[in-house]
């Protein structure tokens, strides 16, 4: 008879953190599978291929997987240099997988976790059972899996926030659906380029993502004529809004945030902005509407990089104690608030932050920050190396800290693992400001509409 400790571990996702949760079980001689719904490893990776990232090749390789590829005649790219999504997927993430071999099974997408013969509700035996994952392969057969544990490292790339500041979709968002995009757009493809140039384009959102996406209009716009963007933010501008700047630890990530500031340095920013809804104006633009009844000037395109969420919904049979605000775990939650932390004041953390009441399940990477954007993929390696430590039984080396992160600055964007939400506004207050219209620089390459500048304050 097999026991649950026969059956291997389950891995979710063959991104960065799966992988190498795949390589630091091979590692410890544990037979590990990983389940990727996309058709090569890395697919939300290369989602983003065109986007260079903020951190350095020394901080995105973990050493478990580097061992792993040496026999392979693999070579780690200069450590100091900074490669793109696409750089990432082909010259490492890839490899890993092909390394991994037969443990990594492509088209398969998880519908269900649970235990077997069990539901959420029951307890008898319930810690004895083995997990069982339901998967659709990618010709519509169904499958089911036994598993020891279950690491989900699936990420929050397939669900985007919402234009709506309340979460949900503004009104008329999913009609306009043609119009509006929740991605970094690649400028260097042509057909993209055509979509975006000589057209105003507004960019919603407040973090590394957002300042991509406007750097990149900012070029876009000195190529060719009538290019325009506007930048909505649903808080105010204050000094932490471009991030760390040339105090960052991150060279890239302090300059990134520069870049955005020079980008809007001869336009407009519309802050204190709520969209409420969005509507034709009968001439094949847009026109959003503020909670306040504020209407801004139409707009052909609508960029949309308000943050991600986690897709908890294959995990509903599994009892998971997260927090009510971030939809991350309990313990981890308090030290990843992004109204207290950003990614370089979080605590290294591993196992025990990571566990849930449902023992030998384990959110990690991205889609165990749940809604915060304060990741690094640094902070996912260490993870997998305590998570892969306990299931091991090694408590002494799951328990030990082994990472020091960089500080300050926007952390988890330019379509790194997240897309940031807004910065606080300037006081720390939790409300927004009055909303107006903010010329940040000398000229302007849009008009304000008259309804931008409307009064009112934030509290009531």
């Amino acid at each position: 008879m097999t026991t649950t400790a026969d059956r291997p571990v389950v891995v979710i996702g063959a991104g960065p953190a799966g992988l190498a949760a795949a390589a630091h079980l091979t590692e410890r001689g544990i037979e590990a599978l990983v389940l990727e719904a996309g058709p090569t490893a890395a697919t939300a990776v290369r989602a983003w291929s065109h986007v260079r990232l903020f951190s350095t090749w020394g901080e995105l390789t973990d050493p478990a997987a580097e061992k792993l590829l040496a026999p392979t005649g693999w070579s780690k790219p200069d450590a100091d240099t900074y490669p793109t999504g696409g750089d990432w997927a082909e010259r490492y993430l890839q490899p890993l997988a092909d390394v991994l071999a037969e443990r990594v099974r492509y088209g398969a997408t998880v519908t269900g976790v649970s235990r077997l013969g069990r539901d959420r509700i029951v307890d008898a035996d319930r810690d004895e059972q083995p997990f069982t994952i339901r998967i659709t392969l990618a010709d519509g057969a169904e499958q089911r899996i036994l598993a020891r544990a279950v690491i989900d490292a699936s990420g929050t790339w397939s669900t985007p926030g919402p234009i709506g500041a309340d979460g949900l979709p503004a009104l008329g968002e999913h009609a306009a659906a043609a119009r509006i995009s929740y991605r970094i757009p690649d400028l260097k493809d042509p057909a993209v380029r055509a979509r975006y140039a000589g057209r105003r384009t507004a960019v919603i959102g407040s973090g590394a993502s957002a300042f991509t996406a406007l750097a990149g209009l900012a070029a876009l716009a000195r190529d060719e004529e009538g290019t325009r963007a506007v930048w909505i933010l649903r808080r105010g501008i204050s000094g932490s809004t471009f991030g760390g700047g040339s105090a960052d630890q991150l060279p890239a990530r302090g300059a990134l945030g520069l870049a955005a500031k020079a980008a809007v340095d001869d336009g407009y920013a519309v802050t204190g902005f709520r969209t409420d809804a969005v509507e034709p104006d009968g001439e094949g633009r847009l026109v959003l509407v503020g909670e306040d009844g504020r209407r801004l000037d139409a707009v052909d395109e609508v960029i949309v990089l308000t943050g991600l969420r986690p897709d908890l919904s294959f995990l509903s049979e599994l009892r998971l104690g997260l927090d009510e605000r971030l939809q991350a775990p309990v313990e981890l939650a308090p030290l990843i608030d992004p109204n207290q932390h950003s990614c370089g004041t979080v605590y290294p953390h591993g196992h025990k932050e990571l566990s849930h009441p449902e023992q030998g399940v384990y959110l990690v990477g991205m889609k165990s920050y749940g809604r915060a954007p304060t990741f690094l993929a640094m902070t996912g390696y260490e993870q997998v190396r305590s998570v892969t430590a306990a299931i091991a039984g090694d408590l002494e080396a799951a328990d030990r800290v082994e990472l020091t992160l960089p500080e300050t600055g926007v952390c988890g964007g330019a379509g790194l693992f997240d897309d940031p939400t807004a910065a606080p506004a300037e006081g720390g207050g939790c409300c927004a400001p009055a909303p107006a219209l903010v010329q940040i620089g000398t000229t302007t390459s849009a008009a304000p509409a008259a309804e931008d500048t409307a009064p009112g304050g934030c509290c009531g």
